[in-house]
């Protein structure tokens, strides 16, 4: 039996909780046109908001598509500034609340976790499971093909539907998912909205729970659509592969990128979340070093240094110094 959500719809749009997601929502977007014109007049707009959402006249606005290519071609769909604000009213609801049900393994968008705790865990878990580095390992990697358009809606709500009791709640997040589709319909979630990353976490831990609880597997880790699973049996991981793809297109509707599913000794390296993993080093991804000193400037230097502290860069760091 699942802990079901337990604030109300009230709680979520209520002014003091809007204008907290206002004051989030402000951070590194204070000098952005469209901020800065909503902000000029923010109780005139956060009030008509409000009683929007309590009239229930509340109606999601459309998207502004663009492209972007870093690292690799994405759409990016962005939403009104008042829907962008409605988001972050409710991802500060919701988060704290998910966040308990999440494996521990399950390190994108969320506090305390990021690219940099996930290649440590990599690291210690790959020591665990060579004993000290005595025994060979292997490394399943995969990876889902168009994550973020291959949602599936309606499972989607069966899932929210779980854990969230508050039908008027349920029916905000609907409007939400519903502002979207992809080419196909009933299909998709926008990357650009907040809410988006939450729910894909959402819909991701019922993956997450079955790799853990059913099949007990002790050495996974997972960053928004990209996993790995890490043993000293090899027909094992070969074996496991469809059923993973199995388990994903059943309860999910997704599969596996055909041209993404590795399975590698460590000794050969593996790439994971911008590195390439060896059994006592790793050094960056050939794309990533290429991206980084295309971008490298001086405002930029410092944080370019914090990145490459966490591999075998010394050569790279001296060329960038």
């Amino acid at each position: 039996m699942c802990m079901t959500f337990t604030h109300t719809y009230n709680d979520i749009i209520s002014p003091e909780n809007l204008l907290n997601a206002w004051e989030e929502f402000l951070r590194g977007k204070r000098n952005k046109k469209d901020v800065l014109e909503f902000g000029r007049h923010i109780m005139d707009n956060i009030f008509p908001l409000h009683f929007d959402l309590k009239s229930k006249t509340y109606a999601h606005g459309g998207y502004k598509a663009f492209n972007i290519s870093d690292p690799k071609p994405r759409n990016i769909h962005k939403a009104t500034v008042r829907d962008r604000l409605l988001h972050h009213a409710i991802y500060r609801s919701l988060h704290s609340y998910f966040d308990k049900i999440f494996i521990y393994d399950s390190y994108s968008c969320r506090n305390g976790k990021g690219t940099h705790k996930g290649i440590n865990r990599l690291k210690n878990f790959a020591f665990e499971a060579s004993d000290q580095q005595t025994k060979n390992i292997f490394i399943l990697k995969c990876d889902i093909r168009k994550f973020f358009a291959s949602i599936d809606q309606q499972i989607l709500f069966k899932i929210l539907r779980k854990y969230i009791l508050d039908q008027e709640t349920l029916r905000l997040l609907e409007k939400v998912i519903l502002s979207f589709s992809s080419a196909e319909k009933g299909k998709g979630l926008p990357l650009g909205n907040l809410t988006s990353q939450l729910l894909v976490n959402i819909y991701m831990n019922e993956f997450d729970q079955w790799i853990k609880r059913v099949m007990k597997i002790e050495y996974y880790i997972r960053y928004a659509d990209d996993f790995v699973i890490i043993s000293r049996d090899k027909d094992y991981l070969l074996e496991l592969t469809p059923k993973i793809a199995d388990f994903l297109e059943e309860n999910l509707k997704l599969s596996l990128h055909p041209d993404k599913v590795f399975l590698r000794s460590l000794t050969s390296g593996v790439d994971f979340l911008g590195w390439v993993h060896f059994q006592n080093h790793r050094i960056l991804r050939t794309t990533t070093k290429r991206r980084m000193f295309k971008k490298l400037n001086d405002k930029n230097k410092g944080s370019y240094l914090g990145m490459l502290s966490h591999g075998n860069c010394h050569k790279i760091m001296k060329k960038m110094i």
